[in-house]
């Protein structure tokens, strides 16, 4: 027996490889496929299965694709309604993996049809449970992301009881693979790991702790920020189905010199640019929007673009596939070519260009201290802000920057220091307000790990949101 937990941080996504005496499994695949195929070929073994945990909202899954591919059927717990074919399994239904087992157990609460599978050893021991969004690391599924008519306070009773009823019952020392780990927003705060134990949960994890359902109800649903836009686009995709990636890299992959580029750029397009951050800063073409590889860039990519817009792409090069995979693993579909060459053919071809300001926290104390006029945007989440902030800062989250409204609250005379944790949001925070064509910015270097440190900017915790 092998099993393999396949980890994609910037999605914080957890996919797992199951073999047996040459007959494989994957549960929860990301749309690009080829690692999977290519561990099978390793193993000499044949994917016999794909399980699906959930309809997923936070990425766009490969079971389409991967089920085209090698033959294997899609797996989905109970209450499973799709556009193309699946094996809707049963509670309880037993699916044999050369010498050992994969038991299904229906644990609906974050979506109605969210299962585990649970592995039983050659001997039939338990082994291990993959529990999809069903429980974490540190945390459980966030219940609001509500399939069909239910409430929020509905699935999070209906996932007490699946705690209850489904996990609590299992021993100790079975290990705990979920789909996600930290930094994911599928639950409230995951922990540090990828893995676990249902004994080191029930003594560690909030949810499994002894309490009432209605205790329950408000811990899991109590201070549960608003969801990625995204969510509903990725879930809706995955429940009614896609085209293939080859179909969109073919589409994706075209090279446009900078005359074609000019042109595309005439139409409804975004420009997207996906360098480095520090690199940006020094030089893009102007009405670019940035979202640098180097970050969680497909959550933000998700968070920020339209989905029906048509998109034009500047990358280093080489990038350019990696970039238009982890678009895809999201849900972007219409990326439209990149310039051939990169930011360099465009600013040798001696075409306009834009850049924004770098300052250290040091200039920017002093800037606050003589400019009257200086306003300091802090991108950052709420919950953030509010444990630590420059005193009269603006709180504008960066996922709340798609509402032009909120952006158009800004003076022209206004003299705008965007500031993040590390950079890299405020970066991005800055090509977003380029775009509506305030251009008196700096992004602030180092973000707030580099402030806190600068002993002449004075900080409070007192919550203050921009209206």
């Amino acid at each position: 027996m092998y099993v393999k937990q396949i980890y994609t941080g910037c999605l914080s996504e957890a996919a797992y490889f199951v073999e047996s005496k040459g007959e494989a499994i994957i549960i929860d695949p990301l749309r690009d496929i080829d690692s999977y195929t290519e561990m099978a070929k390793e193993k000499n073994a044949t994917i016999k299965y794909i399980f699906e945990t959930h309809f997923h909202a936070d990425f766009v899954s490969g079971h389409i694709d991967l089920s085209k591919q090698t033959g294997a059927p899609i797996v989905y717990g109970p209450g499973t309604e799709t556009n193309f074919p699946v094996h809707v399994a049963k509670d309880g239904e037993v699916f044999s993996l050369g010498n050992i087992t994969i038991e299904v157990m229906h644990t609906p609460g974050h979506t109605i049809e969210s299962t585990c599978y649970l592995l039983k050893d050659e001997t039939g021991k338990p082994y291990c449970i993959f529990t999809g969004d069903t429980l974490f690391v540190g945390d459980v599924g966030r219940p609001d992301l509500s399939s069909g008519d239910m409430t929020t306070d509905e699935l999070a009773g209906i996932m007490y009881d699946t705690l209850q009823k489904k996990i609590l019952p299992l021993a100790d020392d079975i290990i705990v693979y979920p789909a996600h780990g930290p930094g994911s927003s599928c639950g409230k705060n995951l922990g540090p790991d990828t893995f676990s134990t249902i004994g080191e949960q029930r003594k560690t994890n909030y949810a499994l702790q002894p309490q009432t359902k209605d205790e329950f109800i408000k811990t899991v649903t109590e201070g549960l920020g608003s969801a990625p836009v995204y969510f509903s686009v990725n879930a809706k995709i995955n429940k009614e189905g896609y085209d293939s990636l080859d179909e969109v890299k073919l589409k994706g992959l075209l090279p446009l010199t900078v005359d074609a580029f000019k042109r595309k750029m005439k139409e409804d397009v975004i420009i997207l640019d996906t360098r480095n951050a520090a690199t940006f800063t020094h030089g893009f073409i102007a009405g670019s929007i940035f979202i640098g590889l180097e970050g969680r860039f497909a959550e933000w990519a998700g968070s920020i673009l339209p989905f029906h817009q048509r998109i034009i792409l500047v990358t280093d090069q080489g990038k350019e596939e990696e970039t238009i995979i982890r678009m895809a693993r999201v849900g972007f579909d219409k990326v439209e070519g990149y310039l051939d060459g990169g930011f360099e053919t465009w600013k040798n071809a001696k075409e306009e260009i834009d850049m924004i300001i770098d300052v250290e926290p040091d200039e920017l104390a002093m800037d606050i201290l003589h400019d009257p006029n200086a306003v300091v945007v802090d991108v950052r989440r709420e919950t953030e802000f509010a444990d630590g902030h420059i005193k009269n800062a603006t709180n504008l989250p960066l996922a709340e920057m798609t509402d032009v409204a909120q952006i158009a609250n800004f003076e022209d005379n206004q003299n705008l220091y965007i500031h993040c944790a590390g950079g890299y949001r405020s970066v991005i925070a800055s090509s977003l307000l380029k775009r509506q064509d305030i251009h008196n910015l700096r992004n602030v270097l180092g973000g707030w790990n580099k402030i806190k440190l600068e002993k002449s900017i004075e900080t409070e915790k007192k919550v203050s949101v921009l209206n």
